[in-house]
């Protein structure tokens, strides 16, 4: 007799406490990004640090596309003290999370009137461990529950991480405008507590199992491999296109925040709309996303997300020429919203779709580093064009990255709908009579 497979309850999910730790730990996890890359490039700007700086500044940012580098180090050794205490996972979380604080505070008492330099050093600081612990809350994750959970741990990490993007944009915007700079950073470290709390709260997983001793340059090797022989040169498109397509995204939104100041708009202006309403925006473009995949299907999505999040920058190009109004930000930000949000959910699924069961995890951890890096290394010199030519044309170039990624999509459209195909193959016969009684 074949037994169906128990389904999760509503009530199951409600009473699981490794789903609601989630939340302060996604929490924790998207608190400190801002503070290194926007909301910093606002509080450097209204400084007077030159555009220059500002830009190469958003290098520090790196730290998040090179953490799979260091992330077997932390996935196989302890902390010393802290690990016998806490365990392994919970022994680095704790560690990078006062990493972050210190990073903070350090910030907050120096800043960018007193010592630039140091300043630079809080912030790398602030990566770095940011950085660190977001690889730590994805191996406790995925150790804490089974696969079918996995879903749901991903959904409140989710929604905590939007929560701290609010506070970090909007909330430090606020206490910047209202009290100080420096205020801010110190009520932002005080939040990391969140972290903190989640972090002594988790359950100790059971971490005595013995762990392979693989040498680092082939535990990054080997999944790259496997991706060459299941996709072989078409590896190379695909991954052009994968490291371009957010490219607009990163480069224009390094300059957003300068432009909204120096088009005169306060502090409290980019909190209510870029920091507060373009956040609720984000979402829905990501649900947007989401549907255009069940409807459209992933190339046609993958396609449309690239028009978009390139087209839009158009609209900052638009603000800067004579537009500075609330109702113009307002337009603008809709628009570039919405558009990162859906392309960010097509390349969500299409990296995902490329992984392979052996070593998906790792794969997609390469490919996520991969999308972000040229944005940050190429970013990093958009201080300078506007420097020199103006707004308007940074913004009017990074829309232009459009063409060619449009290009990259019709490259790679018989590969990826052959993926989706083979992948509805597979489920269909995963759902059939057949496989069901082997599987009873």
């Amino acid at each position: 007799m074949v037994q169906a497979k128990p389904r999760l309850s509503f009530r199951d999910v409600l009473t699981d406490g490794r789903i609601a730790l989630m939340l302060p730990l996604g929490f924790s996890s998207g608190l400190p990004f801002l503070l290194v890359f926007g909301t910093l490039s606002t509080w450097l700007r209204e400084a007077g640090i030159s555009l220059t700086i500002i830009g190469m500044l958003s290098w520090v940012a790196l730290a998040y596309s090179l953490k799979f580098l260091w992330a077997p180090i932390v996935d196989r050794y302890d902390v010393p003290g802290l690990s016998q205490l806490l365990g392994r996972r919970r022994g680095w979380m704790a560690l990078s999370q006062f990493g972050v604080i210190v990073g903070l505070i350090g910030m907050a008492m120096v800043g960018p009137q007193v010592s630039l330099p140091l300043t630079i050093a809080a912030a790398v600081l602030i990566a770095f461990s940011s950085a660190t612990q977001d690889v730590v809350i994805d191996g406790w994750r995925i150790d804490a529950a089974p696969t079918e959970r996995q879903g749901m741990m991903a959904a409140a990490l989710l929604l905590g991480y939007r929560l701290a993007l609010i506070c970090a944009g909007a909330g430090a915007l606020y206490i910047a405008e209202f009290a100080s700079w420096p205020s801010a950073y110190l009520a932002m470290a005080a939040l990391m507590g969140v972290g903190l709390v989640g972090t002594l709260l988790a359950p100790r997983i059971d971490e005595g199992q013995a762990r392979a001793r693989v040498p680092f340059v082939q535990a990054i090797i080997e999944p790259l491999a496997d991706l060459f022989r299941r996709k072989g040169m078409m590896l190379i498109p695909i991954l052009a296109l994968i490291a371009c397509y957010r490219l607009p995204d990163f480069v224009a939104g390094i300059m957003a925040n300068p432009l909204y100041i120096d088009l005169g708009f306060t502090k409290a202006d980019i909190a209510n709309v870029s920091k507060l309403y373009g956040v609720w925006i984000g979402i829905i473009g990501a649900f947007g996303g989401g549907f255009a995949l069940t409807r459209l299907g992933l190339w046609w999505t993958l396609l449309i997300g690239a028009t978009l999040a390139a087209g839009s920058n158009l609209m900052f190009t638009w603000l800067s020429s004579g537009n500075a109004t609330l109702m113009g930000l307002t337009l603008s930000i809709s628009v570039d919203n919405f558009a990162q949000g859906f392309a960010g959910a097509a390349l969500v699924a299409y990296m995902s779709g490329l992984t392979s069961p052996g070593f998906a995890a790792t794969q997609y951890a390469l490919l996520s580093s991969l999308y972000a890096l040229p944005g940050k290394l190429i970013g990093g010199a958009s201080g300078a064009v506007v420097d020199t030519w103006g707004y308007p044309l940074l913004f009017t170039g990074t829309a232009a990255i459009g063409i060619p990624l449009v290009f990259l999509c019709l490259m790679v459209r018989r590969d990826t709908m052959r993926g989706e195909w083979e992948k509805e193959k597979a489920s269909d016969a995963a759902d059939s009579p057949v496989a069901a009684g082997s599987r009873a």
